[in-house]
């Protein structure tokens, strides 16, 4: 995906996550990324340096997890991740000019490290701008100016990008042009 598609700071690094799981152009049908990368520390550590390494026993958990947080993408302020604040609570404090407020988790896991990212961005305001395509279900972060984007992408911007949007007007042109 294009640097369009990033999100700020440690959301990168909660996108990267949701993006474990993954529908492939090629093949269309589901892939999950996320049991195999926890075997893999370098991958681990390369894909998501700030969320420390969890494992196998959390596998589950972590599954659920973005299970949840992909349900409530785009959304405001999704009280659907309560019962995941509660399991995993966090604390706030006061820090310096340049991030004024630190979002810390009260344990060490994968699992509060990425919640306390979450609580993060949703005091930022810049969790309802992490969004998944409808066609590919690829997060992306929506940096249009009035939170309008839709799809992951309007072009093929790498040899495996998938032009989303445009295939999308595609398809309903084609539909409408049927219809007449």
């Amino acid at each position: 995906m294009s640097a369009t598609s990033s999100a700020p700071g440690d959301l990168e690094q909660v996108r990267a996550f949701l993006n474990t799981w993954r529908l492939p152009h090629e093949t269309r049908s589901p892939a999950d990324d996320l049991p195999s990368l926890i075997t893999r520390a370098t991958d681990w550590r390369t894909a998501l340096p700030d969320i420390p390494r969890p494992g196998p026993g959390d596998l589950d958990e972590l599954l659920a997890l973005r299970t949840d947080l992909r349900a409530v993408l785009g959304h405001p302020a999704p009280a659907e991740l309560r019962a995941w604040f509660a399991r995993h609570p966090v604390t706030v404090t006061v820090g310096d000019e340049v991030q004024p407020l630190r979002y810390r988790p009260v344990d060490s896991g994968a699992a509060a490290v990425i919640m306390a990212m979450v609580a993060a961005a949703l005091a930022g305001q810049q969790w309802a701008r992490l969004k998944s395509c409808p066609d590919c279900r690829n997060v992306f972060f929506d940096h249009s100016r009035n939170r309008s984007r839709t799809w992951c992408s309007m072009y093929a911007e790498t040899p495996d990008g998938r032009a989303c949007g445009s295939i999308s007007k595609v398809r309903a042109y084609r539909k409408r042009r049927r219809g007449n």
